[in-house]
C-alpha cells in the first residue's frame, strides 16, 4: 500500500467532518467527567459532616461520663 503524496478537498473535507465529531464527543466526555467530580466531592463533604458529628457525639457521651 502506498502513502498518497496529496489529498483532495473531498477527502480532507472527511477528514474535517471525522475530526469534529471526534472533538464534540470529547467535549460531552468532559462534562461528563466534571459532574462525576462534582457529585464525588459532595458526597466526601458529606461524609466529613456525619463523621464530625459522630465524633462530637462520642465526645459529649464521654465527658457526660466523668
Amino acid at each position: 500500500m502506498r502513502l498518497r503524496s496529496t489529498w483532495t478537498d473531498s477527502r480532507l473535507d472527511d477528514l474535517n467532518g471525522r475530526v469534529t465529531g471526534i472533538s464534540d464527543r470529547l467535549d460531552g466526555l468532559s462534562n461528563r467527567v466534571d459532574r462525576l467530580q462534582h457529585t464525588m466531592i459532595q458526597g466526601f463533604i458529606a461524609l466529613v459532616a456525619i463523621m464530625v458529628t459522630g465524633f462530637m457525639g462520642l465526645a459529649g457521651l464521654i465527658a457526660t461520663k466523668f
